[in-house]
């Protein structure tokens, strides 16, 4: 793998080629990353992987015309036909008035910021044998757990280097260390499945091996024997691990291509509260060993903590340039780029979490759901219209009991984020973290 230097390199080389070649204007992103991985079922071996890739996006601009290419192969001579090729490509696309890359002005200027994004330690394929062995062996010892589906333990590292023709260069690398294990409990029909896995930046960050074991044995046992419920309106508790996916629909609905779009349920809310002013979320790029920092965006802007959600109120949208020109606003640093003109997205989410514990904050419901896992994507962006499948536990007098299987629970998204509470038990382990999560007046569909 190339060093963060070479791999800077690699971009300038495009850049200066592509300028030569007669584009006005010119950024590259160059790419490398290499993985290791091995699985295990049943106590054995099944399989390991490794793998290696390196690649390059150039994005040329000849006037109002751009055009983007991509390459996989570093040869000199492909390189050097890329160049020629995109050119071409650029003169012949047609005008686009929002095209152009970042304002000069705002890029980011001196080193990128180092954010312990990337961990030293390259573990062996033994070690990662032991620790997905570790994890398989756990889980199965949970008392009815019946067989596995196996287990798993990963590493990977990846660099990252941009480069513009108005005076941006800088490169970043970020690693990972991963650990998973799914298991069966039951038998025949009645069988049910469950998993635990959990990824890190850095290894001494990874939660042990036997408690991920553990964890997936326990919720699989614990689905055992659903039931299912009667339909009508009921309150919704949603596991941290499956609410972050709320607010995935909130950033889909706020990134600058989908308003330029106008295919956005959130459309006319800018400025609005769309959330109880209990609700704040923060996207924090800078965060330390976060698993999506990092120290500049698609394009070179520097990135900074921003409020998505302060106080309930929508604050702004995530912009990248052609976006932000086309609505008349200044781009956010929130720029993705990956092998063509770059996006929008945004980086570690998380919800300020609230006052109750998980206890109290369903200690009043006579009936609902604690939904664990959510199937199928039924959202709509544009209109806020939600329908998934879903399972859990069924919420009695304040308690779960019984598991609950086979269920659909739909609502719109403005009026979930209007009624949504949040607990005091945020744990940063995902990119997207919440607190375990209420939503009243939910339309649950059972039996």
């Amino acid at each position: 793998m190339l060093t963060l230097e070479e791999a800077q390199d690699r971009a300038e080389m495009l850049v200066a080629a592509a300028k030569r070649a007669g584009a006005d204007a010119a950024d590259a992103a160059y790419g490398c990353d290499a993985s290791s991985s091995v699985s295990v079922r049943l106590g054995a071996l099944e399989d390991v992987e490794r793998s290696e890739s390196e690649h390059v996006s150039l994005r040329v601009f000849v006037g109002r015309r751009s055009a983007s290419v991509s390459s996989s192969d570093m040869a000199q001579a492909t390189l050097a036909g890329l160049v020629d090729r995109v050119i071409a490509m650029a003169r012949e696309a047609p005008e686009d008035q929002w095209s152009g890359l970042a304002p000069e002005d705002r890029l980011m200027r001196g080193r990128p910021a180092n954010l312990d994004t990337a961990d030293p330690a390259d573990p062996e394929p033994k070690a990662l044998r032991e620790r997905a062995l570790e994890a398989e062996d756990a889980a199965r010892a949970v008392p009815g757990v019946t067989n596995s589906e196996g287990g798993g333990a990963g590493h990977g590292r990846a660099q990252m280097a941009l480069v513009t023709s108005h005076g941006f260069a800088g490169a970043y690398a970020g690693t990972s260390h991963s650990t998973w294990v799914s298991v069966l409990a039951g038998a025949g029909e009645g069988m049910q499945r469950d998993y635990a896995s959990h990824s890190a930046r850095f290894l001494e960050d990874l939660d042990d091996s036997d408690a991920i074991g553990i964890r997936a044995g326990h919720r699989t046992v614990a689905r055992l024997n659903p039931r299912r419920v009667e339909s009508g309106p009921m309150a919704i508790i949603f596991d941290p691990r499956v609410g972050s996916s709320l607010i995935g629909h909130l950033i889909g609905a706020i990134v600058g291509p989908a308003i330029t779009r106008r295919s956005s349920f959130l459309l006319d809310r800018l400025g609005q509260a769309i959330f109880p002013e209990s609700i704040t979320i923060l996207d924090d790029p800078r965060r330390e060993r976060g698993l999506r920092s990092k120290p500049f965006d698609g394009e070179g802007l520097p990135t900074a903590e921003r409020a998505l959600i302060d106080r309930g109120v929508l604050t702004g949208w995530l912009l990248d340039s052609a976006s932000a020109r086309q609505l008349g606003q200044e781009p956010t640093g929130h720029a993705l780029r990956g092998g063509g003109s770059p996006g929008a997205g945004a980086t570690n989410v998380h919800m300020v979490p609230g006052d109750l514990n998980p206890h109290d904050l369903m200690k009043d419901i006579k009936q609902g759901i604690y939904v664990t896992e959510l199937i199928g994507m039924g959202v709509n962006g544009v209109t806020g219209d939600y329908s998934r499948g879903a399972a859990g536990f069924l919420i009695n007098n304040g308690t779960t009991e019984c598991a609950v299987s086979e269920i659909t629970i739909a609502g719109n998204l403005k009026d979930m984020f209007a009624n949504m509470v949040a607990a005091n038990d945020l744990d940063f382990r995902y990119a997207v973290n919440v607190p375990t999560l209420r939503v009243d007046g939910m339309t649950v569909a059972g039996a």
